[in-house]
């Protein structure tokens, strides 16, 4: 009886030594990760002084996969890097080709905009055009968080399909369930076109 009464006790303490080492040494760790995964990138500033860009390229070509079956491909004329932020690429005349996993082909178009190397988020201004062969959509601003697979489009938005088109500030866009969701900043009615 005595020597099943020390069995316990000895199994006991080591499992009470274990969550000891679990909870100091590998909870942290799990909560890390889980915050490192959930991070949302802030959209970077734009920085046009000369003399604040560390590097400068030229005909920059990135390329990777995201959700592993997604590839991608960023183009641009002219980059800079910031050595605060080595992760965020700031570009001009940016281009991305995204193969998405139902075999559409996105293109986005602007004149500048940023790439953070580690999210695979895209910032895009100016100017800015977003097709997929059937849909296009044009504004001032596009953010295509990849994190998410959505995208967020606003400031003069323009969107046209083979169904009609429409005028808004702002449209979200799942890509997963390929729904749209549209908002204006005040209390106008967005103005859509449905062609029958």
């Amino acid at each position: 009886m005595k020597e099943n009464r020390k069995l316990i006790q000895i199994i006991l303490i080591f499992a009470g030594l274990f969550l000891i080492i679990a909870t100091y040494f590998y909870y942290p760790e799990m909560n890390e990760n889980k915050l490192r995964g959930s991070v949302i990138q802030d959209k970077p500033t734009d920085i046009t002084d000369e003399a604040n860009k560390d590097n400068t390229f030229e005909n920059v070509e990135y390329k990777g996969l995201y959700d592993f079956d997604k590839p991608f491909i960023i183009i641009s004329e002219k980059a800079y890097i910031l050595s605060e932020n080595p992760n965020i690429i700031y570009m001009t005349d940016m281009k991305v080709t995204i193969k998405m996993s139902d075999e559409r082909t996105v293109i986005i178009r602007g004149d500048k905009g940023t790439y953070n190397k580690k999210t695979y988020d895209c910032f895009f201004e100016n100017n800015v055009k977003a097709t997929d062969g059937k849909t296009t959509i044009q504004s001032e601003n596009l953010d295509l968080f990849a994190s998410k697979d959505t995208a967020s489009i606003y400031n003069n938005v323009n969107l046209i399909n083979e169904n009609g088109s429409l005028k808004a500030d702002k449209v979200d866009y799942d890509f997963e369930t390929n729904y749209y969701k549209i908002s204006m900043f005040n209390d106008k009615k967005v103005k859509i076109n449905l062609i029958q």
